[in-house]
């Protein structure tokens, strides 16, 4: 099920993300720079079903490496430290991150070829679209 978000991806849209930084705690500077960026995601899985998720942009590399339905200490691109476990819900890569008594979720799809990753927070909703490279 992975198999289809596999590849390098580039970010086209980005709608609501600032709100979305609010809403996380992340800081007026970092959001400043986060919304100025577009960085692409590539995705891929190794023979041992470990994935690893790495967004690139001139700003910032982040990388987190886990496997499905486990649970990891991941430190975001925002600097959270948080208990992190993805899991695959009805075709989508759904990232849970919880830190200091907060949860967020990122529920990644592809619809008609494109990836669309929703950050929620609460009521708060960012929808980030990205397109695959060749």
């Amino acid at each position: 099920m992975v198999d289809q978000f596999v590849g390098t991806w580039k970010m086209i849209s980005s709608e609501n993300f600032d709100d979305y930084m609010k809403a996380i705690g992340v800081g007026f500077a970092t959001r400043q720079v986060g919304n100025r960026t577009k960085p692409n995601l590539i995705v891929t899985m190794d023979d041992q079903g470990t994935i690893c998720l790495k967004s690139q942009s001139t700003f910032k590399t982040t990388e987190i490496k886990f496997k499905l339905n486990e649970p990891f200490e991941e430190t975001t691109a925002d600097d959270r430290k948080t208990r992190t476990v993805v899991t695959m819900e009805n075709g989508k890569l759904v990232q849970k991150q919880s830190w200091d008594g907060k949860e967020t979720n990122i529920e990644r799809e592809i619809t008609d070829g494109k990836m669309i990753a929703k950050c929620i927070m609460g009521d708060v909703v960012a929808v980030r679209t990205y397109v695959k490279e060749a």
